[in-house]
């Protein structure tokens, strides 16, 4: 059976809150982009591009928001995208987070292949066209 775009995403999800970065690659094409708000915080808005580029990402979690913990509530597979609207929860360099998020996930070949951390589950919902 074909695992979903959606069922990587939850496989991704899953390994970033063991901080299994082996097992968050394996869902990820090896030219992954990925856009969280911690990139606004450390590589002033750019990008973690790669494999090698993730494991700055959880690298940078670590200095910036020990306790980062993340609930993907909602995960809508919209075929080439993956949505998902849920909840942050990050404390961190006297920074406390807690607030409704929204992730986008482009897909390709059952990987992921960029993704992008909004601000808000609607500003995801209207990225994605959905």
């Amino acid at each position: 059976m074909t695992e979903s775009n959606a069922d990587v995403v939850r496989r991704m999800f899953a390994a970033f809150a063991k901080r299994d970065l082996e097992a968050m690659v394996a869902t990820m094409g090896d030219d992954v982009e990925f856009l969280p708000v911690t990139a606004n915080l450390t590589t002033g808005g750019v990008p973690y591009r790669g494999h090698e580029g993730i494991a700055r990402y959880m690298q940078d979690v670590e200095e910036v928001w020990p306790q980062l913990r993340i609930y993907p509530d909602d995960i809508r597979d919209l075929g080439e995208s993956v949505v998902v609207i849920g909840r942050v929860r990050a404390r961190g360099g006297g920074m406390i987070l807690e607030r409704p998020t929204g992730w986008v996930f482009k897909m390709s070949a059952g990987r992921i292949v960029r993704g992008n951390v909004y601000g808000t589950p609607g500003e995801a919902l209207e990225a994605a066209g959905d």
